[in-house]
């Protein structure tokens, strides 16, 4: 990985994300510590957040909504969609605001992403089994290469959180996963340990094994 063709990019970590999600204050403070060695190496940083109009143009069909007919999560006219205070965006970050769950859907992150010539992408985020995920598999079919920060996602249960991981590691043929304290001494040019798939489908994961193989990712 060349710090010059990698960008740090965070999946709605949002004041939304703050209810409901498993580990949230963990993966909150393990993005802070990265943001941090990412501004000392000079990567680039993208935010995204999920938007759902007030006036429910554009909503996912079935997307939740009260009773007075606007959207129940990220509704816009709400501090919801905010960035979280911990990590609030500089003056030079990116922030991609997004309408589906995968940020390179409709949007003009991998437009940003090529014209920065970016190659590798640092990610992690919310939710892992959704807008992660989502967004992962689109960066693998546009030729990025992923490095995912397994805890510097969640989801709203363990086992959506760790299945969802697992199926990335399974499908997403050239996907590196780290702990953030990992990926840390790896920018820092300490020696690192992570994992990298070497043959599609080869976890096996089942409900009876399934903490003890994500234990070695």
């Amino acid at each position: 990985m060349d710090k010059t063709n990698t960008a740090l990019v965070l999946i709605d970590m949002q004041k939304e994300s703050e209810f409901g999600i498993q580990g949230v204050e963990q993966a909150v403070q393990n993005a802070e510590l990265l943001i941090a060695e990412c501004r000392k190496k000079g990567i680039p940083i993208i935010y995204t957040r999920q938007i759902n109009r007030e006036d429910t143009i554009g909503l996912s069909n079935q997307e939740p909504l009260k009773e007075d007919g606007t959207p129940v999560f990220y509704h816009d006219g709400t501090d919801a969609v905010d960035i979280l205070d911990k990590m609030k965006p500089q003056e030079h970050d990116i922030v991609v605001d997004k309408y589906r769950w995968s940020s390179f859907y409709g949007t003009n992150l991998d437009l940003i992403l090529r014209n920065m010539g970016v190659k590798h992408l640092l990610i992690g985020g919310f939710v892992t089994d959704g807008c992660l995920m989502t967004s992962v598999f689109d960066a693998y079919f546009r030729d990025y290469q992923v490095h995912l920060v397994k805890d510097m996602c969640g989801a709203t249960n363990e086992g959506a959180h760790m299945a969802s991981i697992l199926m990335m590691a399974n499908w997403v043929y050239d996907v590196e996963i780290y702990n953030t304290n990992e990926l840390i001494k790896k920018l820092t040019g300490n020696s690192y340990k992570s994992w990298k798939s070497s043959y599609p489908d080869q976890l096996q994961f089942t409900p009876e094994n399934m903490r003890r193989v994500f234990s070695e990712l």
